[in-house]
């Protein structure tokens, strides 16, 4: 008998089926990555690193993913700089036109004011001449009176002299009839020619007073249209300057009023807020009163107190600005995040309220009093951070939160513009920014009211 074949055991089925898959990958991967060896050459030997097919793949498809990641993360960074830098640019064009806005405001409100105060010295030296002009009108008047009455006089005394020349006639005629004893023709006739000689000089010298005092007359009729006529262009010029003036205090107030408005604040309760408090040098500015005789004033004294009150206005409307917080915390790039209102908790604690406006920024980024104010609270507090909060007038509040570092001490004035602290991302945040909150009342409103109702003054 022979020698039995060697026992092979068989293998299983769904091994054999792998190994073919795997022998059809690597001749696959052979194909296109033969397999390449790494000679390392040194003194005394040479060795060599076999680069299998499958470890190709392996180099080649890790080193793919590095480089698909490498540019996934070089896009989403120049994305995100690139918006950064748009931003950036949009801030600084804003505070550019910010800042420009605020310049030609207060060059127009300086304009304006020197405008008013000339108009006011014009006003005060037409008023002058006005009373001198109806001063001379008087006297102009008076002295027509006095020539109507003269003329008067003299006519009445010539009646009575006219009276007693025909009654001299008269009897002159009744002596030249009546028997004259005693006296001759000759003295008849020379008594004659002297009453008519007396009387003729009595006539001529009272019609030459009348010629005087009719033409003393006809002078100060013309003083007195002269006189009119230059008190109506002097109402035509105080008009004019009236109307421009009234025209600058509307053009200059107007704003202002529509950005409180905008705000939500009552224009007339913050004008009364500020005159209560008013402690500037030489207090609001008064009515004209040119009047000691308790008569009715002028429409020019009414238009020129119209005027001098909205300049009172608008003294107290720049002081009421500078106490709202009508300015942006922050100077540098940001972007507007979470807004007033509703929200997801980004911390993943269902719907809460937001009750400010966030700003993310640089970190340390500085943070600016919006108005002027009192530092009433600076420390940490909860969910907040590092917080500061500022009292302002008129009952409102602003907070600034998630500060790296605060700047302010408590009891500290502020003025709007000044650094009160760093932005940061302490407390319950989840990334750099600045929250900032307006109350009124201790009721919390939208910020963004005040940012952007000053957009449309300064």
């Amino acid at each position: 008998m022979g020698t039995p074949p060697p026992f092979v055991p068989k293998e299983p089925e769904h091994a054999a089926v792998l190994t073919r898959l795997t022998y059809r990958i690597h001749t696959t991967l052979e194909r296109y990555l033969p397999e390449q060896r790494l000679f390392l050459k040194s003194d005394t030997e040479t060795r060599f690193i076999r680069l299998r097919p499958s470890t190709q793949a392996i180099a080649l498809v890790f080193g793919s993913l590095a480089l698909a990641w490498t540019i996934l993360a070089t896009a989403v960074l120049l994305l995100d700089s690139i918006s950064a830098g748009t931003s950036r640019q949009q801030v600084a064009r804003q505070q550019a036109l910010y800042e420009q806005r605020l310049n030609d405001l207060s060059a127009d409100r300086d304009l304006r004011a020197d405008e008013a105060a000339s108009a006011q010295g014009r006003f005060n030296l037409a008023l002058a001449q006005v009373s001198q002009m109806q001063a001379r009108l008087l006297a102009s008047e008076d002295r027509r009176r006095e020539l109507e009455t003269g003329i008067d006089v003299i006519q009445n005394t010539l009646r009575g002299v006219i009276k007693e020349r025909d009654s001299a006639r008269d009897q002159v005629a009744s002596l030249s009839t009546a028997p004259t004893a005693g006296r001759t023709e000759a003295e008849k006739l020379a008594d004659a020619d002297a009453t008519l000689e007396m009387m003729t000089a009595s006539l001529g010298e009272t019609a030459q007073a009348r010629d005087v005092m009719q033409t003393e007359a006809e002078k100060a009729d013309a003083r007195t249209a002269k006189v009119t006529q230059e008190k109506q262009q002097l109402e035509t010029r105080n008009d004019a300057i009236f109307a421009q003036l009234e025209q600058a205090m509307n053009v200059s107030v107007e704003p202002l009023d529509k950005m409180f408005r905008a705000a939500g604040l009552s224009p007339d309760d913050l004008l009364s807020a500020v005159r209560k408090g008013y402690s500037g040098q030489g207090g609001p500015l008064t009515p004209i009163s040119l009047s000691t005789s308790g008569q009715a004033a002028s429409m020019d004294e009414i238009r020129a107190n119209a005027i001098l009150k909205s300049l009172d206005n608008m003294n107290m409307y720049r002081i009421a600005a500078f106490k709202a917080p009508f300015g942006m915390p922050v100077r540098t790039a940001v972007r507007y995040t979470s807004g007033f209102g509703g929200r997801d908790d980004p911390l993943g604690r269902g719907l809460r309220m937001h009750e400010g406006q966030d700003l993310a920024g640089d970190y340390g980024a500085p943070i600016y009093s919006t108005a002027d104010g009192v530092v009433t609270f600076a420390g940490w507090s909860n969910g907040y951070g590092r917080l500061i909060k500022v009292q302002h007038a008129f009952g409102i509040e602003t907070r600034y939160g998630h500060l790296s570092q605060i700047r302010v001490e408590v009891g500290q004035k502020v003025s709007r513009g000044d650094r009160i602290g760093d932005m940061g991302n302490s407390g319950r945040s989840t990334g750099t920014h600045l929250h900032y909150e307006i109350r009124i009342g201790g009721s919390a409103i939208n910020p963004m009211t005040f940012i952007k109702a000053a957009t449309n003054v300064f």
